[in-house]
């Protein structure tokens, strides 16, 4: 796995959009050439003054529906939260606790967008990018767009639009719950990013191995500022 930390190094959030512009044409949208089994999770938690994130990595097997690894790092916040460059907050961490894995996930999910955004270039996109890894966008959240809701029905979807281009699914991933929106991160086709998703969604509204990272997440930042006290 290569790891392109100088793409999430910036000094203020002027650069940050500016890399971003630069960096979204890099994004590849194709189908996965290949089955998938490893499918990975990656989310973050903060503490109360907002000065150390943890990031967590779960990765699970498909076909068996288990969790083969999990890895959880702390680091300190060096970029504040604005809307549409969550990636330059959490990326440097998320990059970190990837490293850390012995197991090659297929596909990685991040709980962000990855070209359902402003700029084309959100964190899914980022880390996608950044790693080389196959990577898709699912978060609770709009951050762009317009769409009509889907159907109440487990695996109905509706596109989301920005600017007369499909940018993402609004995907129900339980039968009268609220949808998540899909976008590919990167390296990934649209109609591979919902499979995938609906496919790891087998009792929850998230994803298992998003909704696992996020357990992971908080309880490594939990234990860690536990042991300061």
């Amino acid at each position: 796995m290569t790891l392109g930390h100088d793409y999430v190094r910036t000094s203020s959030p002027e650069q940050a959009r500016e890399l971003q512009e630069q960096l979204a044409p890099r994004v590849r949208h194709k189908p996965l050439a290949t089955a998938v089994r490893l499918v990975a999770g990656t989310d973050c938690a903060y503490s109360e003054d907002d000065s150390v994130c943890a990031a967590a990595v779960v990765v699970w097997d498909l076909d068996v529906q288990v969790v083969v690894e999990v890895e959880a790092v702390l680091s300190e916040v060096s970029f504040p939260y604005i809307p549409g460059l969550l990636a330059f907050r959490e990326a440097p961490a998320v990059l970190k606790v990837l490293e850390r894995l012995s197991s090659q996930p297929r596909v990685l999910i991040c709980d962000g967008h990855g070209i359902a955004h402003p700029r084309r270039f959100g964190l899914a996109s980022h880390v996608g990018v950044s790693t080389g890894i196959p990577t898709i966008g699912c978060s609770k959240r709009r951050l762009c767009g317009t769409f009509v809701d889907p159907d109440s029905d487990r695996g109905s979807s509706s596109p989301l639009l920005d600017r007369g281009e499909i940018i993402g699914l609004v995907l129900r991933t339980r039968s009268g719950v609220k949808p998540v929106f899909v976008s590919v991160g990167h390296l990934i086709d649209l109609p591979a990013a919902e499979r995938i998703v609906v496919d790891c969604t087998p009792r929850f509204r998230l994803p298992e191995p998003l909704r696992l990272a996020h357990l992971q997440a908080a309880m490594a930042l939990k234990q860690k500022l536990g042991d300061l006290e």
